[in-house]
């Protein structure tokens, strides 16, 4: 696991807990803000745009960015209310993309990904890096599940990260499917799924972050960037989903809220994008 650099004093921990929130992980005061309603690219099969809630927080100079990427379920406000307003409030320009919606989609639970979404995450980072407050040069994207997948497919070396003009520079996908991801990183990427999860197995990320193929065998070493790797003990799928307190199940697979492994997520993604696109990691 890579190391990062952290801040050399107090006061400057001091200052970053100030900037970026609360020292919980919880989102501050200056995120409440609500996010703005966006269109932008139209996909290729549909002529209806692809839509977001775009969050601004209230700072000064260029700001790094996010990417969200929802699940097989969609929920993509809900995302944008778990996540995109605790990063706002860490101070990064937030888009929380629809990918189902315009598209007239349910869900995608039981049918894999539809092809034409795989370059959803390059249409939100055009959109992106066209507004006048975000730096294009710091923009990461986050996936969350089949959003995790999508996540890491942008960013491994491909047709499809070869061929956008504009890049991320830094990837993480929360529970993703790691089967048929080849591992040649692009940029930094972080993967964080639960010990227990048996829909989306720790064992297939281990593998990939250890650079084994899908039966287990090495790949040629040193291609792209390493994988940072974080199993969280005792998690399920969708452990930072509150609504599942009582644990759910969805196509027999379980889902579980983790109150501990959901914050140790807080803290290791607050510490990885600091790392990557948000200056330096915060200490505690």
């Amino acid at each position: 696991m890579r190391k990062f650099a952290g801040l050399a004093t107090f006061g400057a921990a001091f200052l970053a807990v100030l900037l970026i929130g609360s020292a919980d992980g919880k989102p501050a005061a200056a995120a409440e803000a609500p996010p703005a309603l966006v269109e932008f690219e139209s996909p290729l099969s549909n002529t209806q745009p692809l839509q977001g809630l775009l969050r601004r927080p209230e700072r000064p100079g260029l700001l790094p960015a996010v990417v969200l990427l929802h699940g097989c379920t969609g929920q993509w406000r809900e995302l944008d209310e778990r996540w995109g307003k605790r990063l706002a409030a860490w101070g990064y320009v937030t888009l929380t993309v629809d990918r189902f919606g315009p598209r007239g989609i349910g869900n995608a639970c039981t049918g894999g990904v539809p092809m034409t979404m795989v370059r959803d995450a390059y249409r939100a980072l055009s959109f992106l890096s066209r507004q006048s407050l975000v730096d294009p040069e710091r923009i990461a994207v986050i996936g969350f599940s089949q959003g995790g997948w999508l996540a890491m497919i942008s960013v491994e070396r491909g047709a499809i990260e070869i061929n956008a003009t504009e890049k991320f520079r830094a990837a993480v996908a929360f529970y993703p499917r790691c089967l048929a991801i080849k591992g040649n990183m692009t940029v930094p990427t972080l993967i964080m799924v639960g010990e227990l999860d048996d829909w989306t197995p720790a064992k297939e990320c281990r593998n990939l972050a250890e650079g084994r193929d899908d039966d287990g065998i090495s790949r040629q070493p040193g291609l792209g960037y390493p994988i940072e790797l974080i199993v969280l003990p005792g998690a399920y799928h969708d452990f930072d989903m509150p609504q599942y307190r009582t644990p759910g199940q969805l196509l027999g697979h379980r889902l579980e809220f983790n109150e501990q492994a959901r914050d140790q997520s807080i803290d290791a993604l607050r510490k990885f994008l600091y790392a990557t696109i948000g200056g330096q990691e915060k200490t505690q």
